[in-house]
């Protein structure tokens, strides 16, 4: 913050805390990208990254928005049932007094009258009944509208803007989620941490842009190599993630060697300029969840098991039984 005359408050502290702790990929991306262009950290910029990544005014906004149509539309409902119900009453004490009218009749005549009456109150009912479904669907159409919006949000806040994978917080919850499930059922999780090797060498080299663009090819190939329940994360800035449910530590291997293989072949191009950009590679760490453990712990396995890969070479996989046995060393 100093070497870039960025002023020392609480919100400027949040910003580039979260950018070096590589928490938030897109942010830090974001300030490389002004950094690369001798862009300054005006008062403007500094308050442009607070808002766009750590405010949640605009959402709160939307969904403020949102949640007040669908009262609006409960609240026309209730009317319209409302409305409805009087009808009912009124049809049924207009039957009630047809009935006496046509048990009183003393002619034709007013046996006609009664009858009249019942086909016109019975067509006015008939009226209500259908408004009554008319507006029923329009608002049924427009709730149901107002949970795609809501459900876009939910999907927009757990999905990674660049790569459409899941983003940190679903990969923190399905974690979550999966560990419990593996505690009550018995079964077995597993977990992959993947780097891209020399990637800041890779954004140096050829640019953000280009970086970018490695970054979705390897998520689309990830995405494509796991099955199932496996859940494929963005865990921060170059590192991903794989939740593997029912999965053990040979297997997770297993799986890991595949994506590894699979990332290793990818021919990269820019299809702009024809320019052979060479191949990528990812190392990998392979941990197994450990029943009541803090998933920290599981978490931490896994990164040491790639740190080591990437100390011994690069392009491998390290599951945490290689931590413990010792049979491999740093190099």
């Amino acid at each position: 913050m100093v070497k870039h005359a960025v002023p020392a408050s609480p919100n400027n502290f949040l910003v580039w805390y979260t950018h070096v702790a590589g928490r938030e990929p897109d942010l830090s991306r974001m300030i490389s990208i002004l950094i690369d262009n001798n862009q300054d950290f005006t008062e403007a910029v500094n308050t442009d990254l607070y808002f766009k990544f750590f405010s949640l005014e605009e959402q709160d906004q939307a969904l403020h928005e949102t949640t007040t149509r669908i009262e609006t539309e409960l609240q026309h409902i209730l009317r319209y049932v409302g409305d409805a119900g009087e009808g009912a009453a009124e049809y049924g004490r207009s039957l009630a007094s047809v009935k006496g009218d046509i048990l009183g009749a003393k002619d034709v005549e007013g046996l006609k009258n009664a009858v009249t009456k019942v086909i016109a109150d019975t067509r006015k009912m008939e009226e209500i009944n259908l408004t009554l479904e008319s507006k029923l669907a329009q608002s049924t159409d427009e709730i149901g509208q107002l949970r795609e919006d809501l459900e876009d949000m939910r999907r927009e806040a757990l999905t990674d803007a660049l790569t459409g994978m899941a983003n940190r917080k679903l990969f923190d919850m399905e974690l979550r989620r999966h560990a419990r499930d593996a505690m009550e059922s018995g079964e077995n999780l597993s977990l992959l941490m993947i780097d891209i090797d020399h990637f800041k060498t890779f954004n140096d080299t050829y640019g953000h842009q280009t970086g970018d663009e490695v970054l979705k090819l390897l998520a689309s190939t990830m995405t494509k190599a796991v099955k199932g329940e496996d859940i494929p994360a963005r865990y921060g800035g170059e590192e991903f993630a794989v939740i593997l449910p029912s999965t053990d530590l040979d297997g997770a291997v297993h799986v890991a060697e595949h994506v590894r293989d699979r990332i290793s072949t990818k021919k990269l191009v820019n299809r702009a300029t024809n320019q052979n950009l060479g191949r990528i590679t990812v190392s990998v760490g392979a941990a197994t969840f450990e029943f009541g453990e803090p998933l920290s712990d599981l978490i931490r396995r896994a990164d040491q098991a790639l740190y080591k890969a990437k100390a011994i070479g690069r392009n491998r996989v390290v599951s945490q039984a290689d931590l413990k046995n010792g049979e491999l060393t740093f190099s």
